[in-house]
Parts: C-alpha cells; sequence; structure tokens
C-alpha cells in the first residue's frame, strides 16, 4: 500500500443538486490527492435509476468547477482525454455489463448466493416480525436457512427457477459470527462481528447492482488507493472488506468524514434547514425543470469560491494553528487527512460570511473594481468613472461581507435621496435644521470641497455658533444621504461633489 500511487475518487449519485456536504467530500479528496502528487477522479454513481434526476450530473460538475476543484480524471475533467481514459466509462449505468461477472464469481466461490424472496413475502416476515417484537429483522446469516434462496433449495430448483425467468437478487454470504477489522485513517481501528451484519444485496434482478458491489468493483479496476467518503458509509464498510477478501484484492486505506450538522442543534444539516434559517446548503442555484423545486445556492448569494472553499475546509478539519484564511494553494500545502476530526462540524453561516469578508480584502484593487463595476451595471446604476467606483467601494468597505453589501448601503451616492424615513425626520429634522444646513452649504461653496476641509469647515462652524455634533452633524447627513447611517459624509460629499451636495441640501429644505 505505501508504494502505491495516490488515487482518489469523488462518486456522487446524481439525484438532485450537491450538498455542500458532498463538495466537502470533493475537496477533502482534492486536497490529499495534489498534497500526494496523485490524482482525483469524478465517477458517478447512478445504479438508483428511480432516483436519477435529470442535470444532476451536469450541476455536480459545474459546482466543482466553479469551486476550482476539478477531477484530473472522469466525468468533468478539463482534460478531454481524461474523460474517457483508461479506466473509463465512469458512469456505472455504462459499467453495467460488467458487474454481472463479479456476482457470478462470488456466487462460484459461496461468498454469495441467489434469492427468490419476492417484495411481498419479505414484508410479510418483517411484519411477523415485528408482531413477534423484533422490529428490525434482517436477512442475515441466522435467518437466511428459512428463507427462499440458494442455499436452502437444491442446485436443480435454483436452475429451474433461474430458466423460468423467475426474478431474483444476489445476496452476499455474510460469514458468521466473525470479527471484520480494518483501520480507518480518522476513526482508528475498526470492528465489526458479522452477526451484526446482514446479507446485502449485491446486485437486483435488472442486472444493476447496488452500491456495495459496484463501488468495490469500480474502486479496484480504477486503483483507487484511498476511499475517503462521508461517515454515513462507515457502516458499510465492514461489507466492501470482505468484498475485497473475497475477490482477493488489495484493499484501499479508508477514511469517513464527520457530519456537516445544522447550526442550532444536533443532526445532519439538511435543505430544510437551510431553508428554515435563510442560507444555501448548496453551492449553486438550483431548478429542477420536471417538478420545479428549487434551491439557492452560494455562488449566487455573492460568496467568493475560495472563500466558500476554505469555510468547508474548516468543517471537520483545521491546521492546529492560529491561521484560518487560506489559498487553495495553501489548503494543499497544509491539509492534513489524520487531523479530520472524528466529531461532526456544525456550520455556522455567521462564520461562512466572515470568510467571504476576509477573501474579499484580499483581492487585488482591479478585481474587487471590476467586481463592483459588474454588480452596479447589474443594478443598472450608472458610475461616472473608475476612479468615482473606487473611491465609493471603499467608503462602505469596512464592514462590508460581500461586494454588493458595498452598494446596498450606497445608492444614494448614486442618485439623489427621493425619500426620507419618517421617523428620523420626525425626531432629527426640527425647526432650526433648514438654518443649519443653509448656513453650512454657504460655508462649505467657499472650501475646495475635499474631505478633509469640509470637516474643518463642518467644526469651525458648530465652535462658533456653540453647537454640539448631535444637533447639526445627523441633519447635514439626512439631507445629503436621506439616512443617518453611513460613511463620513463629508467624503460621501467629496465624491458626489459641490454641485450635487448643493442640490440635495436645497431639495431637504423645500421638501422637508
Amino acid at each position: 500500500m505505501k508504494n502505491r500511487p495516490v488515487r482518489v475518487r469523488f462518486a456522487p449519485s446524481p439525484t438532485g443538486p450537491l450538498h455542500m456536504g458532498g463538495v466537502r467530500t470533493a475537496l477533502y479528496n482534492y486536497l490529499f490527492a495534489k498534497q500526494n502528487g496523485g490524482d482525483f477522479l469524478l465517477r458517478v454513481e447512478d445504479t438508483d435509476q428511480a432516483r436519477f434526476v435529470p442535470g444532476a450530473e451536469a450541476y455536480i460538475v459545474e459546482a466543482l468547477k466553479w469551486c476550482g476543484i476539478s477531477p484530473d480524471e472522469g466525468i468533468g475533467a478539463e482534460d478531454k482525454m481524461a474523460q474517457g481514459g483508461p479506466h473509463a466509462p465512469y458512469r456505472q449505468s455504462e459499467r453495467k455489463p460488467m458487474y454481472r461477472a463479479y456476482a457470478d464469481q462470488l456466487i462460484a466461490s459461496s461468498h454469495a448466493y441467489y434469492a427468490f424472496d419476492t417484495p411481498v413475502e419479505l414484508d410479510a416476515v418483517r411484519e411477523r416480525a415485528k408482531q413477534a417484537g423484533n422490529p428490525n429483522w434482517q436477512y442475515n446469516s441466522i435467518t437466511r436457512t428459512s428463507m427462499k434462496n440458494g442455499l436452502t433449495l437444491s442446485e436443480d430448483d435454483v436452475a429451474r427457477r433461474l430458466s423460468a425467468g423467475e426474478p431474483y437478487v444476489i445476496r452476499v454470504k455474510m460469514p458468521r459470527n466473525e470479527e471484520v477489522k480494518f483501520e480507518d485513517r480518522i476513526r482508528g481501528w475498526v470492528s465489526v462481528n458479522t452477526m451484526n451484519l446482514d446479507d446485502k444485496v449485491l446486485l437486483k434482478g435488472d442486472g444493476m447492482p447496488t452500491y456495495h458491489l459496484a463501488n468495490v468493483v469500480d474502486d479496484h479496476a480504477m486503483e483507487i488507493s484511498h476511499v475517503i467518503r462521508g461517515e454515513e458509509w462507515l457502516p458499510s464498510a465492514p461489507l466492501h472488506v470482505l468484498l475485497y477478501r473475497f475477490f482477493g484484492w488489495e484493499q484501499p486505506e479508508f477514511a469517513h468524514l464527520p457530519l456537516l450538522l445544522r447550526p442550532d442543534g444536533n443532526g445532519k444539516l439538511s435543505k430544510r434547514d437551510g431553508d428554515r434559517l435563510g442560507f444555501p446548503v448548496f453551492p449553486l442555484d438550483w431548478k429542477n425543470e420536471d417538478t420545479n423545486d428549487t434551491a439557492s445556492g452560494y455562488r449566487e448569494r455573492g460568496f467568493y469560491p475560495q472563500a466558500f472553499v476554505n469555510m468547508l475546509a474548516f468543517l471537520g478539519w483545521n491546521p492546529g494553528t492560529h491561521q484560518e484564511i487560506f489559498s487553495l494553494d495553501q489548503l494543499i500545502i497544509s491539509f492534513n487527512l489524520n487531523k479530520v476530526n472524528k466529531a461532526g462540524a456544525r456550520f455556522d453561516f455567521e462564520k461562512a460570511k466572515w470568510f467571504n469578508q476576509q477573501h474579499l480584502r484580499l483581492l487585488s484593487a482591479s478585481d474587487r473594481l471590476h467586481t463592483y463595476k459588474q454588480e452596479a451595471l447589474l443594478r443598472g446604476l450608472t458610475i461616472p468613472s473608475d476612479v468615482f467606483a473606487q473611491k465609493a467601494m471603499n467608503l462602505f468597505m469596512d464592514r462590508a461581507e460581500f461586494i454588493g453589501d458595498t452598494l446596498d448601503e450606497a445608492l444614494y451616492v448614486f442618485t439623489d435621496p427621493t425619500s426620507f424615513d419618517p421617523a428620523v425626520c420626525a425626531k432629527k429634522w426640527t425647526a432650526e435644521a433648514p438654518g443649519y444646513v443653509e448656513e453650512l452649504s454657504a460655508l462649505f461653496a467657499r472650501t475646495d470641497y475635499s474631505e478633509a476641509t469640509l470637516e474643518e469647515a463642518f467644526k469651525v462652524y458648530l465652535a462658533d455658533k456653540g453647537y454640539g455634533f448631535g444637533q447639526v452633524g445627523p441633519v447635514l447627513r439626512l439631507a445629503i444621504a436621506g439616512t443617518t447611517q453611513g460613511p463620513s459624509i463629508f467624503a460621501v460629499m467629496h465624491l458626489i461633489g459641490k454641485e450635487a451636495s448643493e442640490r440635495r441640501i436645497l431639495h431637504a429644505i423645500t421638501t422637508l
């Protein structure tokens, strides 16, 4: 194993949009592969045709591309040749013909058997067990002796049923009372007795494999060295370990990642939690054209992909230092699979926004300005010049978590305010207010309208008149901006210029 080239895979099912927990699994696989000079594969496990959703595969590819973690091989690989590489095809539905031979191999070696029990018969057995006080009946090494399968029927009877086309499945023959042990890179040694495991179905009657057979066969065929996946697959790992043993294949190393938990309690983070608490749980917007089911995404909410990836990396892992802000290249260097936590990671949307805020500040001035101008244009705002845009953006950057925040609070920079908050006006716009701003307007007209001289003239005015800042400052801001909140009003006046400032003051006097 130590000399094996590192090859990892992300193998989602195309049953809907890719959950952010799935993106984190892909990210950890990608980081581990790149750190070890290995390959990251994308394989689509579409064996459950009943749950297949059109468009889901394309969504997965686009989501990984947006995050900057496109696969080296398989579906969505940037190198077109790698999409049809030596281990193709990479959709399990297209690999269907090969699985039957492996199921037959297990039957021949007495590690699997045909089972002819119908769904109705199985439901009846479960109901009887439930009535007898056993609500968790399993098809296992004990109960299989009383069921209709290749272990209880004669060879002739099995052959007759098969030739007659009678429906069947192929089940693994779980050893009786045996300890299955394997080492997990995150959880240490795991040991499970086979008495606690059931005889899982490996191949369905339509010839389509279940996850258990398909993923083991495909991981072996694609030379996967490390299986890094969510902890929901941990209960299935003993079966997979046994299948590797039954086939006589080298077993990959396993690492089962902790769950992403909801912010306000225990339990796996779901779309319902996001809808309830007002945040997305998917990387991109999604719409199912057949059902009109929709979901919002981080990209469309204004998150930068590098911030989203940085945030995801810290949901279950940290570098053991005080550093929290990482580029993707820095994550590749610092990531340590052995330091991933066993416990679930509670998601915090406020922290997610903080990561975006930090990455917003890391953008180059030109990149930030480009994004700002694009956002302004989408909102129909007119930008006089790049210099104006740069100054306007900088005025509102201190508290911004998204580039859009610098516009949400700054509409009055682009257009004269058309309305004033009645509650604020009732409190701040007193009978003396028009006189204050009229006198200030005349005083400001004699300055060069720079931020510093405007502020100095204001201070002199207060000192000469004996007024307090709270008496006059909010009035001036209300006249210029239509609000009493925001950055330095003198910086705003310098930006919009003398003509606009005087026009706004006059409008406020005549309107209010």
